[in-house]
């Protein structure tokens, strides 16, 4: 070294060295200082208080070299030593002390008390060294001693220090290096005679690698990592924001854009150019009676179902959206021809034909759809409002999808007060049940009764069902009220019993939302249990027009067939399937709708079609119900085709269950009166 450099240029290497060696400590201890306010560890205070005592032994020392003399010969080996103590002893320290949070009350008083230990430490040395407490060649011993010992403590911080590199590889890593590079310094200090000579230099040079990795590691720890955490929560939050923006305009079921980016959208495009526009506003028919009958969870996926369908035909100018009552809208921004929508809705109608598969649902998705065209002086949300002002109205004919008219926003208007008030009817006890008799034209007795809703609205008066039941269906109110008939019936035909009347069964409607109701069978036979009613006693009817699942159909009748009730076929004759549900579902009765008996006198086709219901019924050992009787000659065609049940205002209109009881008899009477105009009248008893 001393050929390369010469003395003078080795002794400013040397000072260099050591003054880069100072400048690392000091700024461990300063960075300690500063980052303590934000992590208030006593680690981090622990680090910055031995790297302080460091930095300033190191100043000390570095003084003292610069006046060579015996006395600061011996204060820079006692300044060594301590040093060399202080850092392993410190380190091993820190690593075994568990981490706990402190207050900014231990930063000034730690560093201070660091400072009090340095000047003592000094004062100590300066005492030693004039004193000559030990002599030159134990105190070179205890430097060679101290030099091993520090070695091994700094081998134990390795050992400690591994267990955590998988945790924290980084820090471990730099540590470790710092640990080792100190060992291999104070190993060239055992060797090493003279602190000018090349081991000393070399031990030197080892330690200046050494506090950099220690310089690494803190920095690493207070400034770098706090830094990425920073930037990775930075991303984060953006991440968050996109997903927060999707969120905000997207649908979260169909990822299909919502409410606020079609208005957004409709208020930009809008008016941005002379082409044509149009709404075309699309619902899943009676979805609230679904979603109350098979759960939210299901329901969400026939929705999801419904979406894709939708969107694989979308053409490519048609932006569609989901609304958050479960309507999709399709905007139209260019069209050309009003055949061009009447051809989306019809392709779009066509999708649906093959049912939907929800688990064990098969669904029809049945949908109604409304058409708005864009006017000069219409906002986006007007022509929002027509298109499912015409979806509305289309759920009252056949096609399922018509265009927006004028006409249609002052009937809807009272459609939607008469929806929110029929909200409250249940829970104020408007509604009540009225029962028409049924005729059994074998016997003449009154064997049946079918229970029938009325509404009496306290300002409209009554309200008919035929207007009620479909708004209830499509709230999904259905299902309370249709559970509350239900029980009433059932109570009512047990309270005729208890007050001495002939027990009578007693049918009641079942409705398409509650046909999906998971929990329909558990419902009937609790009722049953909780009226004490007979289960003979109770017959459920399904209307033939209800459009599900053969198999699941099945199986639900059969259960409910189970609990030994009965079970009928509302208005029959008015669907498509009639074979196949005399073939599956396993039922007693068919009722004969009074579309057909209206006219069965005057129209050879219902007189002919009732003939074949009858026929094929008594083959299939059915009972028959007719409904709507009201003249002598209807009644005699029915007992010439062998009917038998009648039921209709030639006998009884639906009367009070009051009324049932106290005109049991007249009741009875008028029958065998109107029944003795018949040859038959001799096999009729009372």
């Amino acid at each position: 070294m001393y050929d390369i450099f010469k003395e003078a240029n080795y002794i400013y290497l040397n000072l260099i060295v050591q003054i880069l060696i100072i400048v690392f400590t000091m700024a461990i201890a300063i960075q300690s200082w500063l980052v303590y306010s934000h992590l208030l560890t006593n680690q981090t205070l622990y680090i910055g208080n031995l790297f302080f005592i460091i930095a300033l032994l190191k100043i000390a020392s570095l003084v003292i070299t610069q006046h060579p003399m015996i006395e600061t010969k011996y204060m820079e080996i006692y300044l060594h030593i301590i040093i060399r103590l202080c850092l392993s002893i410190g380190f091993l320290f820190i690593i075994l002390k568990p981490i706990k949070r402190l207050t900014m009350y231990y930063r000034p008083y730690t560093y201070g008390s660091s400072l009090l230990f340095v000047l003592l430490s000094l004062f100590l040395v300066y005492l030693a060294s004039r004193y000559s407490w030990l002599e030159e060649d134990w105190l070179f011993r205890a430097k060679d001693s101290i030099y091993l010992l520090s070695a091994a403590l700094l081998g134990v911080t390795i050992v400690l220090l591994s267990k955590h590199i998988k945790k924290i590889p980084k820090r471990v890593t730099w540590l470790v290096s710092a640990a080792v590079y100190l060992i291999i310094s104070n190993i060239f200090y055992f060797i090493s005679k003279d602190s000018e000579s090349l081991w000393g230099f070399s031990a030197l040079i080892y330690q200046f690698f050494a506090f950099y990795f220690f310089l690494k590691a803190i920095y690493y720890t207070t400034v770098e990592k706090p830094y990425q955490q920073l930037l990775k929560i930075k991303q984060d939050l953006e991440h968050s924001q996109q997903e927060l923006h999707f969120q905000a305009y997207h649908d979260d079921i169909t990822q299909l854009p919502n409410e606020h980016l079609l208005l957004k959208t409709l208020k930009e495009d809008l008016h941005i150019n002379s082409h044509q526009k149009a709404i075309i506003a699309i619902e899943i028919d009676r979805l609230a009676a679904i979603r109350s009958s098979i759960g939210i969870s299901h329901s969400n996926k026939m929705m999801k179902l419904v979406a894709e369908r939708i969107q694989a035909i979308l053409p490519p100018h048609y932006f569609a959206t989901k609304l958050r009552e479960g309507q999709y809208i399709i905007y139209v921004n260019h069209v050309k021809t009003r055949e061009e929508l009447l051809q989306f809705c019809f392709n779009v109608k066509s999708t649906m034909n093959k049912p939907l598969q929800v688990q064990l649902f098969s669904l029809n998705g049945n949908l109604n759809i409304g058409i708005a065209m864009h006017e000069d002086n219409c906002t986006g949300e007007e022509l929002l409002m027509h298109a499912q002002l015409a979806m509305r109205e289309a759920r009252q004919i056949p096609q399922r999808f018509l265009f927006y008219k004028p006409y249609m926003s002052s009937d809807i208007a009272d459609r939607i007060v008469l929806e929110q008030e029929l909200h409250n009817a249940l829970a104020n006890q408007e509604f009540y049940l009225e029962f028409q008799p049924q005729i059994n034209l074998k016997t003449g007795k009154i064997e049946s009764v079918e229970a029938l809703a009325r509404w009496r609205h306290p300002t409209r008066g009554f309200v008919s069902p035929g207007v009620f039941i479909p708004i209830a269906e499509e709230s999904g109110l259905i299902i309370p009220l249709g559970k509350w008939i239900l029980e009433t019936a059932c109570a009512q035909a047990k309270a005729w019993e208890e007050q001495g009347l002939p027990p009578m069964k007693v049918a009641v409607n079942l409705s398409l939302g509650q046909l999906f109701q998971q929990d329909l069978v558990q419902m009937v036979q609790e009722i049953l249990q909780r009226t004490n009613l007979e289960p003979k006693y109770l017959q459920l009817e399904i209307t033939e027009s209800m459009s599900m699942n053969i198999d699941q159909m099945t199986q639900l009748l059969y259960e409910l067939k189970a609990l030994g009730i009965q079970i009928a076929v509302d208005d029959f004759g008015t669907g498509y399937s009639s074979l196949s549900y005399l073939k599956d579902f396993p039922i007693d009765c068919l009722k004969i709708d009074r579309a057909f008996v209206r006219n069965i006198q005057h129209n050879q086709n219902d007189e002919a079609l009732v003939s074949m219901i009858l026929s094929m019924a008594k083959h299939l050992r059915l009972k028959v119900v007719a409904e709507g009787i009201e003249e002598i000659e209807q009644l005699a065609f029915l007992i010439e085709g062998d009917c038998d049940y009648i039921q209709g205002y030639l006998f009884s209109k639906p009367i009070s269950a009051d009324q049932i009881f106290e005109n049991f008899k007249e009741l009875h009477n008028r029958a065998s009166d109107i029944l003795t105009h018949f040859k038959y009248a001799e096999d009729y008893y009372i």
